[in-house]
């Protein structure tokens, strides 16, 4: 099974936001750019079309970086992804764990400590929380920042993505707080160079003082 690099950089895709480019050549760029994971997140197509989709980005990434499959264990496995991404509401992660047979990494969206603490117990491999930041469809006053994800990540021993307007201006803050690294989808899709706007989200997790200048913190960065 593979693992997670540390600091990781995962692009979610959104196929309707990518500046009228094909979601495979933003991927490319992506990929090309230092992007660690890809997270294939098309919850308005049907299973066949997602597996299908699948097939494309993984042969586009072409093992540079870890392919996942939000929600969907069946098209994961189907298509041989690295990992399956679960909604905070979705199939538990004991479910998943147990359909997989150790086979996927398993990541599990979050929006409260509670909701991180029962991923971790009930199994999971990382923790991916938000919204850190606003974001299109939350506003300053949903987006805690840095602290919420400080608050998970000294709680937690899986590491902890951040997500949610996370951009190169601000992702050394939640690298600072604990983040592991961080999800992003528009950061990268609506750029006008989707590679340099990976490379400049890179080497913002890296920045001194960020706190994957160096290594990765004990028990972190790495699957179960």
């Amino acid at each position: 099974m593979a693992t997670l690099p540390y600091p990781c950089l995962a692009f979610v895709t959104d196929r309707r936001v990518c500046r009228q480019r094909t979601l495979e050549e933003v991927v490319g760029a992506a990929v090309e750019g230092g992007a660690d994971m890809v997270q294939l997140r098309e919850k308005d197509l049907p299973a066949g079309e997602v597996l299908s989709l699948a097939l494309k980005l993984k042969e586009v990434i072409n093992g540079r970086a870890l392919l996942f499959v939000n929600d969907r264990v069946d098209v994961a496995l189907a298509c041989g992804a690295d990992g399956v991404q679960l909604g905070e509401r979705g199939l538990p992660v004991k479910a998943a764990r147990s359909i997989t047979g150790g086979r996927l990494l398993i990541g599990r969206s979050v929006h409260t400590l509670e909701s991180a603490v029962e991923a971790e117990q009930h199994g999971a491999d990382f923790a991916c929380a938000g919204s850190v930041f606003p974001t299109r469809t939350h506003g300053f006053a949903d987006a805690p920042g840095p602290a919420f994800i400080k608050g998970i990540a000294s709680n937690l021993r899986i590491p902890v993505l951040a997500i949610g307007g996370v951009t190169s201006g601000n992702v050394a803050s939640v690298m600072e707080a604990g983040a592991a690294g961080c999800a992003v989808i528009t950061a990268i899709s609506l750029a006008d160079d989707p590679a340099e706007a990976t490379r400049s989200l890179k080497a913002a997790m890296v920045a001194p003082g960020a706190s994957g200048a160096h290594a990765a913190p004990p028990d972190r960065g790495t699957s179960r």
